[in-house]
Order: C-alpha cells, then structure tokens, then sequence
C-alpha cells in the first residue's frame, strides 16, 4: 500500500483530532499508526487503489455536453462567479445508465451544502438497516421521509444519532463508496447534528460540517440510480423517500415551469448565502442528474436559472 505523505497526514491530524487526542505512536520500522480510528480509514483511503469504481463519472467527461454547460453559464453571466469558485455544476446525461455523459465545472469544488448532506445521513440509516442493527419500522420510515421530504432538522439529528457520526463517516470514506476521496477534495460529511450543538468532526480538508462536491453528490446518485447503495432493494428503497419533495422550490419550481410531469428525486439545501440543489430528473424518456452548489446571495436565483438551462440542454444540443 502506498503511504500518504506525512505533512498530509499532519494536516489531517491538526484539523480533525481534538485537543489532547494523540495522532499516532512510533512503531519500530512502521512509521505511523494511527490511533483515531476514521482517521486511519481517510489514512488506508488515501493510499489505496481506485479500481472498480461503480460510479468512475470523472472519466465520462463528454466534450459537447462539457462545452454546452460551459456556453450556458457564460449566457447567464455567472462564468465570473465560476472563476471565483462561489459556483459548481454538474450535469450526468443517464439516459443510457451504462454509458453516463458527463460535464463538470468546479465539480471537486467542496462548498458548505448546509441539508443537502442529509442524502449521507440516509445511505448510512440504510448501510445499518442492511447489517441488522436498525430496524426499517414505520418511525424509522417516518423519521427518514420527514427528513429528506420536509427538511426536518430535528428527524435528521435523531436518526444521525441512532447510527452514530462516526458510522456515517465510516460508510462515506468506505472503499465500497469513496462518497468523501482526500484524492477528489472530499466529498459528502455530515459531522454535526443539525442543531446548534452536537459538532463531532469537521471534515479533515475543508473545516465543514456539513459539506458536499457536487461531482460525489452527482456519484451517490449514480450508484442510487445502478442499485449499487447498499442493496438494490434498498436503493429503491432509498430512491422512492428522494421522491415527492415536499420543497417546491429550486430546481422542483423551475421544472414545474417546464413540464409539470417530470419526476424528481432530490435534496436541497439553503443556509445563509449557501444555496444547492441537487436531483434524478425524469420526463419525456430521458434521464438525468443535475448538482449544483452555490455560494451568494443570489444563489436561489441561479438555482432557477441553471436548472431551466441543464433541462435545455439534456432536450435540446445533446440528442
């Protein structure tokens, strides 16, 4: 196994080990052993091969769907803001789920998501479904509906405290997975309640709590959508409580707009000048997954617009 570098290592130890945690013991011959035991699988993670990935979107990239996205954002003057790295997108054509397209810009741009996490929160309820340990009965149900559906803070804290934090992080940076990659600038975290307490670990490269890329928002949809979370029952499972959004707003009302029967499968997430959305959007035969994340005042906004323009493209300059 290839070991990381030790001025990473260090850095992931200042930035994510409490005070008067040790970060290793020297072992004769060894070098490092880690003693926090996340630390150590973001340490293996870091080291370790990505072969077989299930959800290998950063090598779809697609030239004239890179090239329309691109085009779209400068029409809707927010290609500063895309210089500036206030703004991601990425837009995944899985028509043919095979063969998925792919275009990104600032897609390993890892930004505050404020709720769009909770998608974490739900793979890992699931992941311990799966292993027996929770039980999927009508609470468990309700509290997972309330959570992605409504938005429900208090459901989301009560279910990240019935699989615990640290298991969370533990199916995100799981080899299986790969939802948070030190190698693509993170990913998904979940590391605080969603309240004012309850902070466990920010993430190790960016100092967030609750924190996305939209390229690991766009693969945790992908696996959804191939039926590799967890089980394939289980991915249907976890796709039909995305369904139904009771948040009409974002993406859902400028879809609306465009075809009202379109179906959409989604979290967003709001908080101060942090605006994101994110879906599976399906009608008139094609399919596809739209991410993007937003930092200003105006985000909302963008939302609205970049949708209605990822729609255009998927039906228009792509077929």
């Amino acid at each position: 196994m290839r070991r990381p570098e030790p001025a990473l290592v260090a850095l992931f130890a200042s930035l994510w080990l409490a005070p008067g945690t040790a970060l290793a013991d020297e072992a004769p011959g060894d070098g490092f052993v880690v003693r926090d035991p996340v630390l150590a699988k973001l340490q293996i993670l870091n080291g370790s091969p990505a072969d077989d990935d299930p959800a290998p979107l950063w090598d779809r990239v697609y030239p004239p769907l890179q090239a329309a996205v691109e085009a779209a954002l400068v029409r809707l003057e927010l290609d500063d803001d895309v210089r500036d790295r206030d703004l991601s997108v990425v837009l995944v054509d899985i028509t043919e789920i095979d063969e998925p397209k792919v275009a990104a810009v600032n897609g390993d741009l890892m930004l505050y998501a404020a709720s769009l996490p909770k998608i974490a929160v739900l793979l890992a309820v699931f992941d311990r479904v799966a292993a027996g340990e929770l039980v999927l009965d009508a609470e468990t149900q309700g509290l997972l509906e309330h959570m992605i559906r409504k938005s429900s803070n208090g459901a989301s804290t009560e279910l990240m405290h019935r699989v615990g934090k640290e298991k969370i992080a533990d199916v995100l940076l799981s080899p299986r997975y790969r939802l948070y990659d030190p190698r693509h600038n993170g990913g998904l975290w979940v590391g605080k309640d969603y309240a004012r307490a309850g902070l466990w670990r920010r993430d190790p490269l960016h100092n967030l709590s609750h924190g996305a890329t939209a390229m690991q928002v766009a693969r945790f949809y992908y696996l959804l959508e191939t039926e590799n979370l967890v089980t394939p029952e289980h991915s249907r499972k976890m796709k039909d409580i995305l369904g139904n959004s009771l948040l009409k707003h974002k993406f859902v009302k400028a879809l609306n707009r465009t075809d009202p029967t379109a179906a959409l499968f989604r979290k967003s997430g709001s908080w101060s000048t942090y605006h994101s959305d994110s879906a599976i959007v399906e009608h008139d035969g094609r399919k596809y997954i739209a991410v993007v994340l937003s930092n200003d005042k105006n985000g909302a906004v963008w939302l609205d617009q970049i949708i209605t323009a990822l729609d255009d493209i998927i039906y228009g300059t792509t077929s």
